[in-house]
């Protein structure tokens, strides 16, 4: 369904359970992230009614996750540690060639975005089908869900502002360097480490 070229090797787990405090710092940014990500989009396309409604309501539903993530760390007598760089975010951007287009780089936003989402929806149903703590798992399982919602957003509105053929071609070049990217990953205890 999501079209991802590399799946997630399990060992993954391992890494992540032994580095929980960090992988949930770096999940509770990622969702911020997500949020600020939604929030630009609308700044700079408000034009555009349908997306902004969209992003709205997926800026919101990201907080929302951010202090999911909080309260769950709370909760389990952890802090919230600092923000780290997302190298794997850095990486995708390197992949299209900056553009004034307003079109083009709206377009590469949403798949660039796509493709995140739909790797931490991948993520999260690894870690939560793997992992022996039963909290977590029903955690990271609801949140799969609604990764895996937002990513279908992303790539349906590349395909409304653009040709899909030239949308499509975009994407399966996306999905293809990230994969490569991939094959050296799951070994740090980030969400896409």
């Amino acid at each position: 369904m999501l079209g991802l070229k590399f799946e997630t090797a399990t060992s993954w787990v391992e890494v992540a359970r032994n580095g929980l405090q960090q992988v949930l710092t770096d999940h509770a940014f990622a969702e911020q992230k997500a949020a600020s990500n939604a929030v630009s989009i609308i700044i700079n396309y408000s034009e555009e009614t349908d997306l902004v409604r969209a992003m709205s309501d997926i800026a919101i539903e990201e907080m929302e996750h951010f202090k999911m993530v909080h309260e769950f760390m709370v909760e389990r007598g952890m802090v919230l540690g600092r923000e780290q760089t997302n190298d794997y975010a850095k990486h995708l951007h390197t992949y299209f060639k900056k553009t004034k287009d307003r079109t083009d780089a709206l377009i590469q936003r949403l798949l660039i975005a796509a493709l995140i989402e739909a790797r931490s929806c991948e993520r999260f149903k690894v870690f939560s089908e793997n992992i022996e703590d039963e909290n977590l798992s029903e955690f990271y399982r609801d949140l799969m869900v609604s990764e895996a919602n937002h990513y279908t957003v992303f790539l349906g509105f590349a395909r409304k502002f653009q040709d899909r053929k030239v949308v499509d071609q975009k994407w399966e070049g996306l999905l293809a360097y990230e994969a490569e990217f991939m094959k050296n990953r799951g070994t740090s205890a980030k969400v896409h480490g």
